[in-house]
């Protein structure tokens, strides 16, 4: 309401500014015109030969002269201001009395919003996350609408099955995402997200379905991070620990180490005892560790592995050892000393063909080929 009633005030200012140069103008040319004058000459004259105070052939001489004058004078303004001038002025009143009105309803009708309510400040940051969600709602029926028109459109399943997944709605997502493959082709990243999307549809739990998707990804491309992840929790639902962690190491082992996957990596190796954070060095060690902080246990590990290290330069015939240290640097995210630890350990080792062997296919597993 009070928004109105700033517009009205508004409209009333811009008519006011119109009308009051056309009012004030004739008023002016009136007051200051030479008509006017020499009529108040003549009817001073009268007064005077009415009193006395001229004679008669002196007022009649006067009255002629400014007669004379009153005549030029109407010529003059005449001339100068046609009557036609008038109808314009009046026609300007009436457009600007009615005009600028209609113009501002023409050009605000339609740019504005008038029928938009009141948001106070505290409910607008209230609600910011509602209205964040009720953005993707909206992101989500505009695309879906542009899908129903346009079903080939592999772009545009590509951009809502992301979304829809976000939002929780799964079934929908499953089937973007199928789309998305069938009009764009496959890739290890389209089938480990459906693989993902079956995955979060049965509540966490990667079904045979969604495992035959993370497996046709690991095909395509055996590095996607999230087939391996998902793959590893395939053993680890199976029962199958040692092969979860051992893909999770192998996956840490290529992972760069500011990943953003890599702790989430880390804590699946922890759960299912492969010491994500602790090098699993022995029994008496872990156990050791477990009450301590965060800090002196990482500090405590690193000078194992440098003990470890050190023990492995004078001793270098304990293949088990050198795959213990490679893989604790590959964990603490060292991966210069893993590459220059496998190197020491084939050096050490090159002479007996038998642990070389053993070596080189535990460094296979860890990520470290070459």
């Amino acid at each position: 309401m009070t928004l109105w009633f700033v517009f009205a005030l508004m409209t009333v200012a811009a008519i006011f500014a119109v009308l009051w140069p056309l009012g004030r103008n004739g008023r002016d040319q009136n007051q200051g015109s030479e008509v006017v004058v020499y009529k108040d000459q003549l009817a001073e004259i009268e007064r005077d030969l009415a009193a006395g105070l001229v004679a008669r052939p002196e007022a009649e001489a006067a009255r002629v002269e400014i007669s004379r004058r009153l005549l030029a004078a109407a010529g003059s303004e005449a001339a100068l201001m046609p009557a036609p001038s008038l109808k314009w002025r009046r026609a300007a009143a009436v457009l600007a009395l009615v005009g600028l009105p209609l113009v501002a309803a023409a050009i605000y009708v339609p740019l504005g919003s008038p029928a938009l309510r009141d948001f106070p400040l505290a409910q607008r940051e209230r609600g910011s996350g509602s209205g964040m969600a009720q953005s993707l709602e909206n992101l989500v029926a505009q695309v879906q609408q542009h899908l129903e028109k346009n079903p080939t459109d592999g772009r545009g399943w590509n951009v809502l099955a992301p979304v829809l997944e976000r939002l929780g709605r799964f079934d929908e997502a499953v089937r973007a995402y199928r789309n998305s493959i069938t009009y764009n082709g496959e890739s290890a990243e389209r089938r480990s997200d459906l693989g993902e999307a079956i995955a979060a549809a049965a509540g966490g739990v990667v079904t045979a379905e969604a495992k035959t998707e993370f497996e046709r990804a690991h095909a395509l491309n055996a590095d996607d991070p999230k087939a391996n992840y998902f793959l590893g929790l395939v053993a680890e639902q199976d029962g199958r620990k040692d092969d979860a962690a051992n893909i999770w190491r192998a996956l840490l082992a290529k992972a760069p180490s500011d990943a953003p996957w890599r702790p989430l990596v880390q804590s699946s190796l922890a759960r299912v005892g492969g010491g994500s954070s602790m090098p699993a060095l022995s029994d008496e060690t872990i156990a050791a560790s477990k009450d301590m902080n965060d800090g002196d246990r990482n500090a405590m590990i690193r000078s194992m592995v440098e003990r470890l290290a050190t023990r492995l330069k004078q001793n270098g015939d304990d293949v088990d050892g050198w795959l213990r240290l490679v893989r604790a640097y590959l964990v603490m995210g060292d991966r210069d000393k893993a590459r220059g630890a496998s190197t020491d350990a084939r050096q050490a080792v090159a002479n007996d063909s038998e642990r070389l062997r053993q070596l080189n296919q535990g460094l296979k597993t860890l990520g470290l080929d070459g």
